[in-house]
């Protein structure tokens, strides 16, 4: 067992071949102008911060499918047409994905239709306007409390159910979005299907009660084979496809069913013999564990899950065709790093919220590995990478956290955010990437972190509606604590 098992590499099925173990998993940037649009350069600067360092694969965050189908604005959406004007902010995305190409990153754009999860006033269509979905089922709160509640129904339209029409525009669009991609010069693409959003709610039973050829359990996986078939005819054979599947739409409390079908998905998924990795990702909107750390049910489904997953690949006997299983979550330390590959829970590792913190981690790793025989190096082994930010400074706020968990979420999400700003806001300011400027603030608190996500002042950005409606999400935090 070696510690460099972090950097062989691993072939995928297409043939191409991830340099390290290392993946910078998809995180939402909210870069782009407030109702969405194409890369600019705090994109570019930002992708260049990871590019420098030699992770074997970046994803981009989420690139929605459907420009009325937001998520909370500043999303990058995918241009009307294959024009060359239209392409080329792509195309520069792609290039500062992969730097000076030396290091040979694989870059990935990810693309997303949020379905029913499309938020109110900012998804990208007019106010009140529901959005479209498998079924006409409203995103609710699980958890008990008249405040959650009132955000949920104020936030998430009842949803239209889709015609057949509408499904059929839809794998075009993710379709499209892939052709977008090979034109733009990426390596491949991501389906995102997960946390709750339209092609997770297809393959969930809480929110597909269709009674067609889509309907659940019996065809649950047909939106998503007829995009993944899509995709390679019309893309080349080395062109990269990976999914990202929900394991926690499975993770019921006494259903004792649920692992048998998540690991039925995983299985018909890989015998399309058509998808070079699968990423195992877990909540939603309703549930959102992806958004925290937390100890709960869901995530203890999920990481035994990423196991069975390996396991049940090598049943398979696919060979070549096999998928590669990626593991994001909880991977904070070297070791475990390590341990998560040695231990068959996965192929590759993804990092995400430690990517932010530690832009240059796949170099701090190497350094470690090739000075490993020393008392220090054998410390920082078992060291996480970086400390989280505490975010439960007011003890107030926190005690009404546990009963509105989408604005618990939020905020983590929200100090995330601003961090990877100020990761492209220096970038542009120095031209490359410097350690000594880029510790981030530990002292931005929850409120600060909400309100320096939405009121962006910069030489593009400077509408007054951001500052309103700052003011008005600040004051409703001050109300509730």
């Amino acid at each position: 067992m070696t510690q460099d098992v972090i950097f062989t590499p691993i072939k995928l099925p297409c043939g191409r071949t991830v340099n390290n173990r290392l993946v910078k998993v998809a995180m939402y940037e909210h870069l782009a102008d407030f109702l969405g649009g194409p890369p600019n350069e705090h994109h570019y600067a930002l992708y260049s911060n990871w590019a420098d360092f030699g992770w074997g694969m970046i994803i981009t965050g989420n690139v929605q499918v459907s420009d009325t189908h937001l998520s909370l604005g500043r999303d990058i959406i995918l241009p009307k047409d294959l024009s060359k004007r239209n392409l080329q902010p792509f195309k520069c995305l792609a290039t500062s994905m992969r730097g000076s190409g030396e290091l040979g990153v694989l870059a990935i754009m990810q693309l997303s239709h949020t379905g029913r999860q499309s938020s109110n006033l900012i998804g990208g269509r007019f106010p009140f306007q529901p959005p479209l979905a498998p079924s006409s089922i409203r995103v609710v709160s699980k958890e008990s409390g008249w405040i959650s509640n009132a955000i949920h129904a104020f936030a998430f339209q009842q949803p239209t159910a889709m015609s057949v029409k509408d499904i059929d525009d839809v794998v075009e669009a993710f379709v499209k979005g892939a052709r977008v991609a090979f034109e733009s010069g990426f390596d491949g693409i991501q389906l995102h299907s997960a946390h709750g959003y339209l092609l997770a709610q297809f393959i969930s039973p809480k929110s597909n009660k269709r009674q067609d050829s889509y309907s659940h359990p019996n065809n649950a996986l047909r939106i998503l084979h007829r995009i993944v078939s899509g995709i390679r005819s019309t893309t080349p054979e080395e062109f990269i496809i990976g999914i990202k599947l929900n394991a926690a739409d499975y993770a019921t409390h006494g259903d004792a069913n649920a692992y048998d079908r998540v690991l039925d998905h995983f299985e018909a998924i890989s015998q399309w013999k058509l998808v070079d990795f699968i990423e195992v990702s877990g909540g939603d909107y309703e549930k959102p564990d992806f958004m925290t750390r937390t100890n709960s049910y869901r995530q203890g489904f999920f990481s035994d899950f990423s196991k069975a997953a390996v396991g049940v690949l090598e049943s398979l006997s696919l060979g070549t065709s096999s998928p590669l299983v990626l593991l994001t979550g909880g991977l904070r330390t070297p070791e475990l790093l390590q341990t998560a590959i040695v231990s068959k829970h996965c192929h590759l590792l993804g990092i995400g919220r430690a990517s932010v913190l530690n832009p240059n981690l796949p170099y701090l790793l190497a350094h470690q590995i090739l000075n490993r025989s020393s008392d220090l190096s054998k410390n920082i082994w078992s060291t996480p990478f970086s400390a989280d930010p505490d975010l439960n400074a007011w003890p107030r706020l926190r005690s009404y956290l546990p009963t509105i968990p989408l604005i618990g979420a939020g905020i983590n999400m929200a100090w995330y955010i601003v961090a990877m700003r100020r990761l492209a806001t220096i970038r542009l300011s120095s031209g490359h990437y410097r350690e000594a400027f880029l510790q981030q603030d530990y002292t931005l608190g929850p409120v600060g972190a909400i309100f320096s996500m939405w009121v962006w002042i910069d030489g593009i950005y400077r509408p007054a509606f951001y500052l309103i409606v700052s003011v008005v999400i600040i004051l409703v935090l001050i109300l509730i604590s």
